[in-house]
């Protein structure tokens, strides 16, 4: 089977593409595979969300619901058993690509109950016991980017385990989650681990930050303010980017990086682009690839948006080293307009973290019928 010219091309041009997207009815039809071989996917996440809506259509859980019924499972041992059995089979089928990439891709994240978003000995905890479940190096532990999730970071990546951290949504904090990442990394260091194995992506979210500010522009009205529609989301990555070079690519601050390569072969925390399904029909669906191309970064894709690329895409070269300046511009003029960007990034952090709630909630209650209906029977 070949390869997509398009994706192959995406590919070439240091993006990492990632599918947003998991289920056993995927893995099991061998259409996990058929993506690896003919879309050029490296990479799989998942979140809470992707999980609830994974159980809840056809039947590829049903045989596994009866036993752990059988075998008197509550809902979150249930819940717990199934997801991370998905994401093993997922490793297994990255496994290849795991090797070939010397561990830079092939990886697939799952993330920790988002109801411990704001406990970080929790967190630790639970990022701890799912790395063993799983018991493949090629997993990634999803780690929120909140204010109590930057000190569990650091801990889990002192562990030597590999990291995904989400929920990322301005630069400022940005900056909070790589100091982490290297500090865990000086860290495991110290324990002994091998720097060599543990990598770490950092998922900056994009869409979302254009729907939330786009609903402030129009409620504004203003001419100046309607012209802005659309340019957030996408100088916010920008300005990431910029941040992930500064950190790591021969910035100002990268001699911290450095040092840690040097003396024990870390690796870089790569920015991912999330979020990059297009959620206004007026723009285009491939909008969010074609403008955030950039060597050694991620773009994790619905796959919806990935068909999307694989039709049609453009590729214009790298549409984002050297636009910091323009993307400022962008800030500057959202904040002329009367955008609270400090206010905008709040929200959005509680949406993002309610949201994850929302869907574990529905998992967790799905997954509790099935259990009762199954063990009743």
């Amino acid at each position: 089977m070949a390869q997509n010219e398009n994706l192959a091309t995406l590919s070439a041009a240091g993006v990492s593409v990632w599918l947003d997207d998991l289920s056993r009815d995927r893995i099991n039809s061998g259409n996990l595979a058929e993506l690896i071989a003919t879309r050029g996917v490296v990479g799989v996440t998942t979140n809470p969300t992707i999980f609830q809506g994974a159980l809840s259509k056809g039947h590829a859980y049903d045989d596994q619901v009866r036993e752990l019924a059988a075998q008197g499972a509550d809902v979150d041992a249930a819940i717990r058993t199934i997801t991370t059995d998905d994401v093993r089979a997922a490793c297994d089928v990255l496994t290849e690509v795991f090797e070939a990439s010397g561990g830079k891709d092939g990886r697939v994240s799952i993330e920790v109950d988002p109801r411990l978003a704001f406990d970080t000995d929790k967190t630790v905890a639970q990022a701890i016991e799912l790395w063993k479940i799983v018991d493949r190096p090629n997993l990634f532990i999803k780690i929120p980017a909140t204010e109590a999730g930057l000190p569990a970071i650091t801990r889990v990546i002192a562990e030597g385990i590999s990291v995904n951290v989400t929920l990322i949504f301005s630069v400022s904090r940005y900056r909070s989650v790589m100091g982490s990442y290297l500090d865990g990394v000086r860290r495991a260091q110290i324990a002994g681990h091998d720097l060599a194995r543990i990598h770490s992506v950092a998922s900056f979210f994009v869409s979302r930050v254009d729907s939330e500010i786009d609903k402030r522009l129009e409620q504004i009205g203003s001419p100046e303010a309607l012209e802005l529609r659309g340019k957030a989301g996408i100088a916010n990555a920008r300005l990431a980017y910029a941040a992930y070079q500064d950190a790591f690519s021969g910035g100002e601050h990268t001699s911290t990086y450095t040092h840690l390569a040097k003396s024990g072969g870390a690796t870089k925390q790569r920015p991912l682009w999330a979020s990059t399904g297009v959620k206004n029909p007026d723009y285009p669906d491939t909008m969010y690839i074609t403008e955030l191309v950039a060597p050694d970064t991620v773009n994790t894709l619905p796959e919806k948006t990935l068909e999307a690329f694989a039709d049609h895409g453009e590729l214009r070269g790298d549409t984002v080293s050297g636009t910091a300046e323009q993307a400022q511009a962008v800030f500057d003029a959202l904040t002329d307009v009367g955008i609270d960007l400090d206010d905008v990034f709040l929200v959005l952090e509680r949406e993002g973290v309610e949201k994850f709630e929302k869907s574990w909630e529905e998992l967790l209650t799905a997954t509790a019928a099935e259990l009762k209906s199954t063990g009743n029977s």
